[in-house]
């Protein structure tokens, strides 16, 4: 969603990391921070940060959410930005994180200010600062899945596609339906578990249909779920975080879903 006025010289960014990837993946949020600072930002990581209450906020639980979210406003407070590597924290942001004060004018319209200042990595890297290419090489065929959060809340589809055409190397093949949820949905896999099942099983089956050897998506509950998958399935396809490859920093990483060896 391009911005109107152009970015400060040297924009403050709050990075927000995410709950998944403080607990499961840090290197997603190194990588975010290298691409970043790359592109001219100068990065923090408010210590301050907690969940973005969306598992509350799906749940129905709005009295956490908003308290979880008034945390949040006063701890990102002051930056120029607020940047994740996640679709869908940012979709909770930005789109539905207002609303939750929507009897409360004051805090209301400092979470609209928020929401405002509020991208999703690549779409603040392509729309925001104008980033065209990334100093990176990945010789392997990709496909991406996009996320729902991601895509149809923040409008997230051209902008990861746009950097990983400047990867040295990397060949994107799409498959039949990159669109398509692959039934993680938060808490959705958890009340209806077999209709999830069903939905990253089709899924799986349109990313061997491409011939890909690498899945890259920007959410890792949707890449999770996938890895998991495909584990279960017995597949060679490796999975990893856009930002991962878009930086250059999976070396000897291990994919998501895999031990360290």
């Amino acid at each position: 969603m391009p911005q109107t006025v152009p970015p400060p010289t040297k924009p403050r960014v709050a990075l927000f990391v995410t709950c998944l990837v403080d607990l499961h993946r840090p290197s997603i949020g190194f990588a975010a921070i290298k691409l970043l600072e790359a592109a001219g930002c100068r990065v923090e990581v408010p210590l301050a940060q907690t969940c973005c209450g969306q598992p509350a906020y799906n749940s129905g639980d709005r009295t956490t959410a908003r308290d979880l979210a008034r945390g949040l406003i006063d701890a990102f407070y002051g930056y120029d930005y607020v940047v994740t590597p996640s679709g869908s924290c940012g979709g909770m942001l930005r789109t539905h994180m207002p609303h939750l004060f929507d009897d409360d004018p004051n805090t209301r319209a400092r979470a609209d200010a928020m929401a405002s200042r509020t991208f999703e990595l690549t779409s603040f890297l392509t729309d925001i600062m104008g980033v065209t290419h990334v100093d990176a090489a990945c010789l392997t065929n990709a496909t991406y899945h996009d996320s729902c959060a991601g895509l149809r809340e923040l409008g997230v589809k051209s902008q990861p596609r746009a950097l990983l055409a400047s990867v040295a190397g990397l060949t994107l093949t799409e498959m039949a339906d990159p669109e398509v949820c692959c039934g993680f949905g938060g808490t959705f896999c958890v009340k209806y578990p077999d209709i999830s099942t069903r939905m990253v099983a089709d899924r799986t089956q349109q990313i061997a249909a491409t011939g890909a050897t690498l899945l890259l998506a920007g959410d890792l509950g949707c890449l999770l779920n996938i890895a998991g998958r495909l584990q279960r399935e017995g597949s060679k396809i490796q999975v990893r975080h856009v930002a991962e490859v878009l930086a250059g920093i999976t070396g000897d990483l291990p994919p998501i879903g895999e031990a360290r060896r």
